[in-house]
């Protein structure tokens, strides 16, 4: 049997990146770094129950991952406890790491980000965090790192200068060849049975030290041929969703909804609505049938939400989910309202549950998250869907196999 490739996942959330990659058959996980304590704890749970990690405590790390010296060599503190660190934990493993993976934060590169922001995202920290992943690629020298992030990076100018040079400059000094064109580097994971619109960048990395030849050609090849030929057919979200339970409304007190029968699958439980949301839920999604609809655009969407709420935004705030197509993007912004996210049944006439966000987001029904409900949907928002996490490991296991 072939030895599995050895993986360090950071800025890991709950583990999408990390599903996909165990699922795969290909990759031994050797230690994941998380400083969000319920997104951790939901990692930790699943390595230990799904995949069989006896030692998954203490290959999860809870720190803060600009504290880069301390994560390498071993911390001491009130906030994260006390920990030998990652260099003592890899040479458990061997001293050695095959591939790094994970992505920073990306709410500063995003466009999204930049627009809510009112100093367009120019001073938040997360902006340089690229740095803090390279120093661990730099200490521990894997033949291969992925960094997924999104498509707004590529126009990212917090101080002027454009982040994808920094990283590419950076990454370039420390030994690792990325894509000459990102663009390339781009892709909507609804094109490899994602049910959601969701495009991101998926960065390699290669080695000098174990891919020889012209670097670029060989990039090439991974992203027109190894990704690409994994591609699929679009997933809905009525095929995603609408073998799940369904609800009623019941307004109960704080209980809007209810799930209907006995069946019970984790984290299908309705947020609370209040009775003005729910019949602006069944509204709109009644519309979504019409041949003539009431709500064609933007300033239309606005009216009604001035019209039922007595306030005025910006953005129109409301959005039906169809269920002949892909979903608009899971994001993290969930935690806070559903009504980006509105189910399509007119008689359940809510927002989606944490469980249909984790459905689009390809996420298996025995993955359970932990955490308050507002700490599940930001996890899963912030996630790498594993549909799509695992056709990243299959591909980079075959490259690394090709060319190394």
């Amino acid at each position: 049997m072939k030895t599995k490739l050895k993986t360090i996942d950071l800025f890991s959330g709950c583990g999408g990146l990390t599903e996909g990659f165990e699922s795969s058959g290909l990759f031994s996980t050797i230690g994941i770094v998380e400083w969000d304590k319920p997104s951790l704890n939901t990692l930790t749970n699943r390595l230990k129950n799904k995949w069989g990690y006896k030692n998954a405590d203490d290959i999860s790390l809870h720190f803060d991952m600009q504290r880069t010296n301390e994560l390498i060599n071993g911390w001491s503190d009130l906030k994260f406890g006390k920990n030998k660190g990652l260099k003592n934990l890899i040479s458990k493993e061997g001293g050695s790491v095959d591939v790094i993976i994970g992505g920073p934060p990306c709410q500063a590169y995003s466009i999204a980000g930049r627009i809510r922001d009112k100093n367009g995202m120019k001073n938040d920290y997360r902006n340089f965090l690229f740095e803090t992943y390279l120093k661990v690629v730099k200490q521990f020298k894997p033949k291969l790192f992925v960094f997924e992030n999104v498509i707004g990076l590529l126009s990212a100018k917090p101080d002027g200068t454009s982040i994808e040079s920094l990283i590419r400059e950076s990454f370039k000094k420390s030994g690792y060849t990325i894509i000459d064109d990102l663009k390339k580097a781009a892709f909507d994971v609804s094109d490899y049975g994602v049910p959601q619109q969701r495009k991101r960048l998926v960065i390699i990395g290669i080695s000098g030290s174990y891919f020889k030849g012209d670097k670029q050609k060989i990039l090439s090849d991974f992203y027109q041929n190894f990704i690409p030929k994994h591609k699929t057919s679009k997933m809905t979200v009525g095929e995603a969703l609408f073998d799940l339970p369904k609800t009623k409304i019941v307004n109960q007190g704080k209980k809007s909804h209810e799930v209907i029968g006995s069946h019970v699958i984790k984290n299908h439980i309705p947020r609370y609505h209040s009775e003005r949301d729910i019949s602006i839920f069944k509204e709109l999604a009644t519309d979504l049938t019409r041949k003539k609809k009431k709500y064609k655009n933007t300033d239309d969407l606005k009216s009604l939400y001035t019209k039922m709420t007595g306030k005025k935004s910006a953005v129109h705030k409301y959005h039906v989910l169809d269920s002949t197509k892909p979903s608009n993007t899971i994001v993290a912004h969930l935690y806070k309202d559903g009504l980006r996210h509105i189910h399509p049944d007119t008689n359940q006439a809510r927002s989606i549950t944490v469980r249909e966000a984790a459905r689009l987001q390809s996420f298996p029904d025995d993955f359970e998250f932990l955490g308050s409900m507002g700490d599940q949907y930001k996890m899963i928002g912030n996630a790498v869907p594993p549909k799509f996490a695992r056709i990243i490991a299959l591909a980079v296991n075959d490259f690394i196999n090709k060319y190394t």
